[in-house]
């Protein structure tokens, strides 16, 4: 059984049914959450995308974002990134998709031959030398030989297992909030994005050209947010962004007409060890690296690829498959926290009296290691 079914979940499913598990998929939601937040792929996470046979489904969902203009105040560019930038690789990635379309992506690749229920989560977990009881909070009990964890940053699975999120969860100072908007703003095919005093505000053009994300940030390193209360999450966002510049004030009145409003905490999750028993963990619900690192998809999309492959490659021993996921998947996985941390670090709003901060130094070797730095083996000897 694999719980949730956004982008790590229906991945996973798909290698372990090629592999030749039969494979559940429960999530909470009623259905698929569309919209959300632009995810990238970048470095070997391509290459995992088409040994999945997807890399036309995805590139035909992409939001074709051109590039970014940092601007101020009036507008005016203040600096460009374009997405032909470090071959593609850049600050706008040559696959660039909006979470939502690629959940829906993987999940029609894999809702003919997985069971997916919807409205649905583990109220009860039991595990033995054999197999994983659970009982669901619809009233059902089932028994599966495996349980894997792929549902987030406030996965359930890990506090059930593993214990409470606050062993885990490590906030990185910044909160983050996205939602959808009428195109009002003239954005065509560039991201625009505006900074003030630790503040952020920008515009990112979808598909849709009548329509915009809007993304706002700002530096809070010890507000507590309900993720569950989003009228509280919107007075906090309105709070933070009073009297910002720009189009700030515009983007803010569709605040309570969107349908797709989120915000968060940037956070990272931290643990020694991602599996129990015959439990394990994927996605950020083992190892967010947090949105500031670039690669939060593609640390699920290779891990997914990594843990189904080395569970079928173990014969389904969940002890030598989830350990050999676990040394393949580590250095990866710290790279790309190490560039969260930093590009938060980089963020930071120094005291009024205090002395400017250093900016962080970006290693390129370490860069290199976050998109590139695992070897991906070749399980085509499993089919």
């Amino acid at each position: 059984m694999v719980v949730g079914a956004s982008i790590a979940g229906p991945a996973v499913a798909h290698w372990l049914r090629r592999w030749g598990a039969a494979v559940t998929v429960v999530e909470r939601a009623p259905g698929l959450r569309p919209g959300g937040q632009a995810v990238d792929a970048r470095g070997m996470t391509k290459e995992v995308i088409r040994r999945m046979g997807l890399d036309a489904a995805v590139r035909a969902e992409r939001t074709e974002t051109a590039g970014a203009y940092t601007v101020d105040s009036e507008g005016k560019v203040l600096e460009t990134f374009s997405v032909e930038d470090d071959g593609g690789d850049g600050y706008i990635a040559d696959i660039e998709i909006l979470r939502g379309d690629l959940s829906r992506v993987l999940y029609e690749d894999t809702r003919e031959e997985v069971e997916y229920l919807f409205g649905d989560r583990i109220a009860e977990l039991s595990q033995d030398a054999d197999g994983v009881d659970v009982v669901f909070e619809s009233g059902g009990r089932r028994r599966f030989e495996l349980v894997i964890g792929a549902d987030g940053l406030h996965s359930s699975l890990r506090e059930m297992v593993f214990g409470p999120r606050e062993k885990f969860i490590r906030h990185l100072g910044l909160v983050l909030a996205f939602y959808t908007v009428p195109n009002e703003f003239g954005l065509e095919r560039w991201l625009i994005d505006f900074q003030e005093s630790g503040r952020s505000a920008g515009l990112r053009p979808l598909r849709d050209a009548t329509k915009a994300m809007a993304m706002f940030s700002f530096a809070s390193p010890d507000v507590d947010i309900d993720y569950r209360d989003i009228e509280g999450q919107k007075r906090l966002l309105r709070e933070q962004m009073a009297g910002m510049g720009w189009q700030a004030p515009a983007i803010l009145a569709h605040l309570d007409d969107t349908p797709d409003f989120y915000l968060d905490q940037v956070a990272q999750v931290v643990m020694d060890r991602w599996s129990s028993g015959r439990v394990a963990l994927l996605g950020d619900a083992a190892f967010s690296s947090s949105p500031m690192s670039g690669q939060g998809t593609g640390l699920a999309l290779v891990g997914a690829y990594l843990l189904a492959g080395e569970l079928a490659a173990a014969g389904w021993d969940p002890e030598a498959g989830f350990a050999a996921y676990e040394a393949k998947m580590r250095s990866f996985v710290e790279a790309n926290q190490e560039i969260g941390r930093l590009h938060a670090l980089s963020k930071e709003v120094p005291a009024p009296d205090a002395e400017p901060a250093a900016e962080p130094e970006w290693d390129m070797d370490l860069i290199d290691r976050a998109l590139n730095g695992i070897e991906l083996p070749d399980y085509a000897d499993l089919d």
